[in-house]
């Protein structure tokens, strides 16, 4: 696998490590530091640190389970309005041509974090698979979660938590 440069993965790599579950309500000092866009009622909106694609957002139940059983009816309806409204946002402001949104449920299906369940949703372009990530092994990423974050959030701020 080629290398590509990346210095803003140095912060996970050397930072220390928190035990803290990055989706529970307690988390974060800060919702930009942390990259949270909105906070509800019963969930949340972050943008993914290590994102597939530009774009890239986890929604979550600030309830701590890893089972989907064990989600409220209020928690359920709150992460799927957040889920339908980051799609609605994102088409607004970068322009997809279509969008994965799925879970990881359990560590046996990839869920990089299965103790707290979250949604991913990613926005997606024709041509976004072509030969760097296929044929290179390397994903571009052709602007900084910052920046993306800045341009997202006044949207996520107009959210109605009621």
């Amino acid at each position: 696998m080629k290398r590509l440069w990346a210095p803003w993965r140095t912060e996970y790599i050397h930072g220390p490590k928190s035990r803290e579950c990055i989706f529970c309500r307690e988390y974060g000092k800060g919702d930009k530091k942390d990259l949270i866009l909105h906070r509800g009622n019963f969930a949340s909106v972050m943008m993914n640190k290590f994102p597939y694609n530009n774009g890239h957002l986890l929604v979550y139940p600030w309830k701590h389970t890893g089972l989907m059983e064990e989600m409220g009816a209020d928690e359920t309806l709150e992460v799927f309005r957040f889920i339908k409204e980051s799609v609605s946002i994102l088409k607004k402001e970068m322009n997809p041509g279509g969008f994965n949104i799925g879970m990881n449920l359990g560590k046996a299906a990839g869920a990089g974090i299965d103790e707290h369940i979250h949604f991913h949703v990613v926005p997606r372009w024709n041509g976004d698979t072509n030969f760097m990530p296929v044929i290179g092994e390397v994903r571009v990423m052709p602007e900084h979660l910052q920046a993306t974050y800045e341009k997202l959030y006044p949207h996520f701020q107009k959210l109605n938590t009621a």
